[in-house]
């Protein structure tokens, strides 16, 4: 399933810091809430891709402004520091850009613990975020034969754009994994779009089959697909090793651990450790 006149580039941005305010909080489902930040910061930041995503640094328990690293040289990125405070950090796909308006909006799930989580629960206009990136966007071409998407609820902002932005007719099987009927909710999309949304049924985040069986047991359209999956690292293997054994083309297969069960802020750039041979994109 290979097809070199498909093309996925990759195109860098300069690294920069923001400080930015809340301007307002919506609660998109129970379980997930946007945040919409702005401020004078936000102006020269670049959004180019679905899949682009920044670091967001939190304020501290009890503090009301976030701590951030330095900017290194190009080669160093960001340079954090030896000694206390130290920056607290979660790694988020941006949602929406609007330029005009100058809004970003991020989507965060509630999961009652974890730093971002209950920060997201109490965020309120005015408050304080850091922001670095994005440091690069991932571009694929939108000619492709077909789309499969998946994702749990923190691969939803990228999977979401994917949808947002597929040309009218486009072939799109796109599988979210959630909680329950409670977290699902509309998704626009000009595309031919089959949208399956698979419930846990009362499992734990990160160990459920429900993703990986239902790709298992899609029946692949014909022609070159292009593949974007993103959820729990452990989730995911399974999914991936059976696109490889399908003969999907890794350079337009891009399955992505975004975070893995029992890790606190996992880096999503570091190969598998299953899977040393995976390349992550973004």
């Amino acid at each position: 399933m290979s097809d070199n006149a498909h093309r996925i580039t990759t195109v860098y941005h300069d690294l920069a810091l923001r400080t930015l305010e809340v301007l307002r909080v919506t609660r998109i489902t129970p379980r997930m809430v946007r945040v919409t930040l702005g401020g004078p910061e936000l102006a020269g930041f670049i959004d180019q891709a679905p899949a682009d995503h920044v670091k967001a640094f939190f304020p501290a328990p009890g503090e009301t402004e976030p701590v951030l690293p330095l900017l290194g040289d190009d080669d160093e990125g960001l340079v954090f520091p030896d000694s206390p405070p130290y920056p607290i950090s979660r790694d988020y796909t941006t949602r929406r850009f609007d330029r005009e308006a100058g809004e970003l909006d991020l989507d965060f799930v509630l999961h009652g613990s974890g730093v971002a989580s209950v920060w997201a629960e109490q965020a309120a206009p005015g408050q304080k975020l850091g922001l670095a990136g994005p440091r690069g966007s991932v571009l694929a071409d939108l000619d492709f034969d077909w789309y499969l998407l998946g994702c749990d609820e923190t691969g939803l902002p990228g999977v979401s754009r994917y949808l947002e932005i597929l040309p009218e007719g486009a072939v799109a099987k796109v599988f979210v994994l959630v909680d329950d009927a409670a977290e699902e909710h509309h998704l626009e999309t000009r595309a031919n779009a089959d949208i399956v949304w698979l419930h846990r049924d009362g499992r734990a985040h990160g160990d459920s089959d429900r993703l990986f069986t239902a790709i298992r047991d899609l029946e692949f359209p014909p022609g070159v697909p292009y593949v974007w999956i993103a959820g729990e690292a452990g989730e995911l293997r399974p999914i991936r090793r059976h696109l490889r054994a399908a003969g999907f083309d890794r350079e337009i297969t891009d399955v992505d651990g975004y975070w893995k069960r029992g890790t606190v802020n996992l880096d999503h750039h570091e190969p598998d450790e299953d899977d040393e041979e995976e390349t992550v994109a973004g």
